[in-house]
């Protein structure tokens, strides 16, 4: 018997979960792509059909913001069809459903941090398949969550703040952009913060989660290189110079230039208001450096 299943397990946030909620005792139902492909709407009710559990969370998605832009079609076949027939299946159940979302649902335009309460408006197909993914699992159930979430780093998988580690241990400069904002979150504590809204949180909504406080994505890998170099790595550059988002040559869709989440209601609703993102990326940085995994990683 499983309790809790989690599709894209094979992700940074979905490997999270699945080994901090089994380490806190949880019976863990870990699903890849490989195992369900959410294009397949009856493959998952076959798959679904065989486990036993009472909450489900869904952190697959289509996160390939400019690959979405050009292909539409299966952006909101996977982030906006898909999550609807797995809200609706889980009502049916008598199930809980998580499903997780992302800050790129807003223009960026607000100038003050996210609260749920503030009205989408999504600037990229990405951003749209996603938002319309929320209002499919809003509409199937009153007790399931749409969590969003932003800049997610963790042990599972190489994010930003891998990068511009792994970037700055070999190349003499590194740049980030500094015009665009938003909440680092760290997975580890997502975990932590997300446990409570699985079944002790009664009601259902919109919930934003990730650590206290905003970054551009030039103070966030400064902050990373400060962290790296107090613990010793051999960094042979130790500042991050500041690029534009006009820079950014490479991308196609729009990007939504600020997009910090507002917590408080996680912190209301959970009990427990979280941590900084700069103690977050800190504690993230020495770990790895403490396990040597650092070297071999990104």
């Amino acid at each position: 018997m499983s309790n809790v299943v989690i599709l894209g397990a094979a992700g940074r946030l979905g490997a999270a979960l699945a080994r901090e909620w089994r380490r806190a005792g949880e019976t863990v139902c870990a699903l890849g792509r490989a195992e369900l492909p959410l294009e397949d709407p009856q493959l998952l009710r076959r798959v679904l059909g065989a486990i036993e559990f009472d909450v489900l969370v869904n952190c697959a998605a289509w996160t390939h913001v400019d690959a979405c832009e050009g292909h539409p079609r299966e952006a909101f076949q996977i982030n906006a069809e898909a999550p609807s027939k797995i809200a609706h299946y889980c009502s049916e159940r008598g199930a809980r459903l998580v499903h997780v979302s992302t800050d790129y649902v807003f223009d960026g335009l607000l100038h003050r941090p996210y609260c749920e309460e503030d009205v989408p408006a999504p600037v990229s197909v990405y951003g749209a398949s996603k938002k319309a993914g929320e209002d499919g699992v809003l509409a199937a159930g009153e007790r399931h969550w749409v969590v969003r979430v932003s800049w997610l780093f963790g042990p599972d998988r190489p994010s930003f703040v891998d990068q511009i580690i792994d970037r700055s241990l070999t190349q003499d400069r590194v740049g980030a952009v500094a015009d665009k904002w938003a909440s680092p979150t760290y997975t580890v504590d997502a975990a932590a913060l997300l446990r409570p809204f699985l079944r002790a949180v009664p009601g259902g909504g919109l919930l934003h989660l990730s650590n206290a406080g905003y970054a551009s994505w030039q103070e966030y890998g400064q902050w990373v290189l400060d962290c790296a170099a107090e613990a010793g790595l051999p960094l042979r550059s130790r500042r991050v110079e500041s690029l534009g988002l006009r820079d950014m040559q490479g991308f196609v869709a729009k990007r939504p230039p600020f997009t910090p989440l507002d917590t408080s209601r996680l912190a209301a609703l959970g009990g427990v208001a979280p941590r900084s993102w700069r103690e977050a990326v800190s504690a993230y940085v020495r770990d790895r450096v403490a396990a040597g995994c650092w070297k071999t990683s990104f």
